[in-house]
């Protein structure tokens, strides 16, 4: 056996400064390790000496990409050159268009624990509709309460948590309580920065995919994002322009009969020239009274479908694994066992987990799909959970906003209530003129509907973290909530799922048990 380090991240002004240095001649690129790896499979040479003979010869290797990948559509080898991005000065509102795709990795700069200056996009929508005066007054209201609304929870904080505030390694723990809270009266147009770890093929993808949404940000990112790219693989990154399926889908689907009277016409993907101001005030009428006339309020947190008979599937899928029976005899095995049976075959499983295991794979076998309403507070957590399908309506104001107790608790519900009225008048007045834009004045508190699919496996890994008594308040109580409604369906596949810091306990009771 041989392990070679093939290559790993540095950081690109200490590769110029290196390159500068040494006077090389030779292009630094990450196109001569996909190239590498695209050999192996056809070459008899070793993948270290593959790796040398692309280095020597760079435009080779690019043209070896070029056919590789693109015309014989192996598209997996782009998948080998990793970009590292910094991503400064974008909105919060395009921040959740970037993150929609999974196969990357991102860090950003946190609400929760960084107090948050009073830098905000102004979208190119906004002007032309002659809407900046009453956008930049709202947001600079917004912006003045956050710093107020900071300041006042910061004592309320350290006072309810004594016996925390008495060390002084935790006041950047309370302070950070205190900023989470206030962040709630921000708007989406709030300016923040992240750190992006993307392949080369999930980078044309994410090229292409924002260059096709109306918004001007969006597709301003999607430029300078190419900018900054493009001539480091030129090889890999090719198709970086919307193709009619980016540009047309989701709006043919809007236009659809069946949707167009439910339709919410304000978001990054919504097109302005497409619809007229008669028809935007038809819509949102018809919306109003769909939603005013439902006699039932719908929970936040609805289990709207589930795998049938999941703890069945499960214990098959394990005796599958465990035993060389097919699949449908351990699915008959599986039916025929006693509860106690099953019960015993689940403890098996699960004996052995600590509180940092990630569960066994055959708990990908069974799906749940929650529909949510949460803030947008919220939704900036969840969506970090890529390992699950997540469908999003555009921020609807009709569903009201998220007022943390902690505001309550400190006399500010008033005034809070007050920035989001305001905050409500300037969206509507600004979505007469530039639909597209509006949803960038609406706050962290602000609301919207999520459709949720994710299997039992990625359940657990949300619950440990979202669970714990150290989340975030509101996607705790998002989280527990899902977590009690998914037990009820499936709970001995779930008998071990909750937060990190409840596992010791809940793992004594349940094997302690007889």
């Amino acid at each position: 056996m041989k392990i070679f380090l093939a290559g790993y991240n540095l950081d690109y002004d200490l590769i110029r400064k290196l390159k500068d240095k040494s006077a090389l001649e030779q292009d630094l690129t990450p196109e001569t390790i996909s190239a590498a790896y695209a050999r192996i499979s056809r070459s008899p040479k070793p993948v270290n000496e593959l790796r040398e003979i692309a280095r020597a010869e760079v435009e080779k290797a690019r043209q070896s990409n070029r056919t590789i990948v693109f015309s014989m559509g192996h598209s997996s080898v782009a998948e080998h050159a990793v970009f590292n991005i910094d991503v400064l000065g974008v909105s919060r509102l395009l921040v959740e268009e970037i993150e929609k795709f999974r196969l990357c990795s991102f860090t950003e700069k946190s609400q929760r624990y960084v107090l948050f200056d009073k830098d905000f996009v102004i979208p190119e929508e906004i002007k032309k509709a002659a809407m900046a005066n009453l956008y930049i007054s709202t947001i600079k209201m917004q912006n003045d309460y956050y710093h107020q609304l900071y300041e006042q929870l910061k004592p309320y904080v350290f006072l309810k948590n004594k016996s925390l505030a008495e060390n002084p390694a935790n006041r950047p723990l309370l302070e950070g309580w205190a900023k989470e809270d206030a962040r709630y009266v921000i708007a989406m147009a709030t300016e923040t920065q992240l750190g992006m770890t993307i392949n080369a093929r999930n980078l044309e993808l994410m090229l292409r995919r924002l260059a096709a949404l109306p918004s001007a940000e969006a597709r301003e990112y999607s430029q300078k994002l190419y900018a900054a790219t493009k001539d480091i693989a030129p090889s890999l990154i090719r198709y970086t322009q919307a193709t009619e399926y980016d540009k047309f889908t989701r709006h043919n689907l809007r236009r659809h009969p069946l949707s167009s009277q439910q339709f919410l016409p304000f978001s990054l993907t919504t097109d302005y020239d497409l619809f007229t101001r008669q028809n935007l005030r038809h819509q949102t009428s018809v919306l109003s009274q769909k939603y005013h006339s439902s006699s039932k309020k719908l929970s936040d947190v609805q289990l709207t479908s589930f795998s049938s008979a999941a703890d069945n599937q499960i214990a098959a899928t394990m005796l599958f694994s465990s035993s060389n029976l097919n699949y449908s005899q351990c699915l008959s095995m599986a039916d025929k066992m006693t509860p106690k049976e099953k019960r015993v075959l689940f403890k098996t499983a699960f004996e052995n987990l600590q509180a940092h295991d990630s569960v066994l794979r055959e708990l990908e076998n069974v799906d749940l799909q929650f529909e949510l309403i949460l803030s947008a507070s919220c939704f900036a957590q969840l969506k970090r959970h890529r390992m699950s399908t997540i469908i999003v309506q555009d921020y609807n104001p009709q569903l009201g906003v998220t007022t943390p107790p902690s505001i309550r608790a400190i006399g500010e519900q008033k005034n809070f209530t007050e920035i989001m009225r305001n905050t409500q008048n300037a969206y509507e007045q600004i979505s007469k003129k530039a639909p597209l834009a509006a949803a960038y004045i609406l706050t962290n508190a602000h609301r919207k509907r999520v459709l949720m699919k994710f299997n039992a496996r990625e359940l657990y890994h949300i619950a440990r973290m979202r669970a714990d008594e150290h989340a975030q308040w509101d996607i705790r109580e998002l989280t527990e909530e899902m977590l009690q409604q998914a037990k009820k369906v499936m709970p001995l596949t779930l008998m071990m799922a909750c937060g990190k810091d409840i596992f010791a306990k809940l793992y004594k009771k349940t094997f302690t048990r007889t």
